[in-house]
């Protein structure tokens, strides 16, 4: 299996970045694992709701090219269920003992997804009630995916 990492936004901040590839560096002898970026529509700020509806479904459109009727596809989104890391482990193991090639993790923009897309979900999890910039929700995914290995494994790391 090979996990990807689909941020509609791009990850411009370097601080961010780094961490995001430092994780990334330490999921390699785990899983092989990718971030893609970058799916977003350009919005004023001050787009009306039909704008903002319009780029939902372009960003959509996007994502959904890029998933197979195979991938298992979870959902990062506010009105998903919370998990604990222990919780989001045992997840992770059921779906790497699937089968399947792919397990694909989407985090939306500020507005969130296309419907089309959440009912592509396989799952729906929450960080939190909290709203993080989508950066930062790249950087706490890749780190409890890493942490979920460490956990899988009783390899120390997790507290």
């Amino acid at each position: 299996m090979k996990y990807y990492l689909y941020s509609v936004g791009k990850i411009r901040e370097p601080f961010y970045l780094a961490g995001i590839n430092e994780y990334l560096k330490r999921l390699n002898p785990y899983m092989a694992t990718e971030l893609v970026d970058g799916f977003e529509e350009k919005l004023s700020p001050n787009a009306n709701k039909k704008e903002i509806t319009n780029a939902l479904a372009k960003e959509g459109q996007k994502l959904l090219k890029n998933i197979t009727a195979d991938d298992i596809v979870i959902l990062l989104d506010i009105g998903g269920t919370t998990l604990s890391s222990i919780k989001f482990a045992r997840e992770l193991e059921k779906y790497n003992l699937s089968g399947k090639k792919r397990l694909i993790f989407i985090i939306g923009s500020s507005y969130g997804v296309a419907n089309e897309v959440k009912l592509r979900a396989n799952a729906t999890y929450s960080f939190s009630a909290m709203t993080f910039p989508h950066q930062m929700a790249v950087m706490i995914l890749v780190e409890q995916i890493y942490r979920s290995f460490k956990i899988l494994r009783n390899e120390p790391y997790h507290k």
